[in-house]
């Protein structure tokens, strides 16, 4: 991945845990360990327990929102997570009035300058056997 230019964006379309409707606590939003998706975000390495980075976003009214990128890793300073998280979220997901199954969208420009976006769920997501289906996966897109 060396010679390859930063993925420029990805998306979430957000659980009801992303969006705290589940009442559960819970640090952030889980990030999966995929290599496309881990190389949107600053790499954080093992040699130190918890590395983050605070991360400037711009929605598009150019407000300014600080999310934290964390790679909870205390599995190797004897803990058991080994897990990334995008924390700090609560905050724009309330103002927007995100809900389960609306889209997060996250990009940046050539500059560096980073994007938070929504798209709005585009149907209930309901199965004809009653069961809410909402896909959770990150994706990355082409800009």
């Amino acid at each position: 991945m060396a010679n390859r230019e930063r993925t420029r964006a990805i998306t979430k379309v957000l659980s009801a845990n992303d969006t705290g409707d589940t009442g559960a606590h819970q640090a952030g939003i889980l990030v999966p360990k995929e290599p496309d998706v881990l190389h949107f975000f600053p790499p954080l390495g093992r040699s130190e327990k918890n590395p983050r980075y605070h991360l400037s976003f711009y929605d598009e009214s150019e407000t300014r929102w600080e999310f934290a990128f964390i790679y909870y890793n205390n599995r190797f300073f004897g803990g058991t997570r080994n897990e990334f998280r995008l924390t700090r979220m609560t905050p724009f997901m309330r103002t927007n009035g995100l809900k389960p199954g609306d889209e997060l969208i996250l990009e940046h420009d050539d500059e560096g300058k980073r994007y938070v976006k929504y798209r709005r769920a585009r149907g209930s997501g309901m199965g004809t056997d009653g069961v809410l289906r909402l896909g959770s996966a990150w994706k990355v897109i082409e800009i």
